[in-house]
């Protein structure tokens, strides 16, 4: 879903843990323009809920009885149009992160991030800014792995990308913001988003997390 052009955030919340739900809308709904939509208890409800009330950001937890978070994310993502997703996780108990990631989700945020924090990765995906955690990222994403043909293709696909492009792609990675790019770069912030559409375009991606795991899976 592009960016967010309207004073209001309508945001999904996905959770089976009813007392998770409940916290996160109390977090949420009303805080710094952003309401809670609607909340869905498994992801075999999400389909109808966001054609009900069309959120711009779903958050995502993984581990649900019936349909798990991954396999929702696959689903919304194939649909037209979609909205951002960032996938909620305990973190060590979760192992299919990293996958959801691949899958097309925004971001992810661990469930003990503090309200604030919260709040902000809400306005930067629904921005087109997803919320990436260097630290964090990185660690989910050492963990994976890529074996040689993976690495393979994701240099012959970078390689698609003019020098500046690259050098775009390679910040994503890093967790830079389109601003902080344009800082360091001593581009304008237009020239960035320019460079950033590009780069998806010719990578045939969907978000700057799949720029960044394909970035990471060259460099193994």
């Amino acid at each position: 879903m592009a960016g967010v052009s309207s004073p209001e955030i309508r945001v999904l919340v996905v959770d089976d843990d009813a007392l998770v739900r409940s916290a996160l809308t109390m977090m949420l709904d009303g805080a710094d323009g952003i309401r809670v939509a609607g909340e869905a208890t498994d992801g075999d409800e999400v389909p109808a809920l966001v054609d009900a009330h069309a959120p711009h950001v779903v958050l995502m937890d993984l581990r649900m009885p019936r349909v798990g978070g991954l396999a929702a994310t696959k689903r919304l993502r194939e649909r037209p149009d979609p909205p951002e997703v960032v996938v909620l996780t305990t973190f060590d108990s979760d192992e299919n992160v990293l996958h959801a990631l691949r899958a097309g989700a925004s971001g992810f945020l661990l469930k003990d991030t503090p309200p604030a924090q919260i709040v902000e990765a809400v306005h930067r995906v629904a921005a087109g800014d997803p919320m990436l955690s260097p630290t964090v990222t990185r660690r989910l994403m050492d963990q994976a792995g890529a074996d040689s043909s993976d690495r393979e293709r994701a240099r012959t696909a970078l390689r698609s990308l003019s020098e500046r492009e690259y050098d775009v792609a390679v910040a994503i990675a890093r967790g830079r913001s389109n601003a902080e790019i344009a800082a360091e770069a001593y581009m304008s912030l237009s020239t960035v988003k320019a460079h950033v559409s590009h780069v998806l375009a010719k990578l045939d991606l969907e978000n700057r997390t799949q720029v960044a795991l394909l970035v990471h899976d060259a460099e193994r």
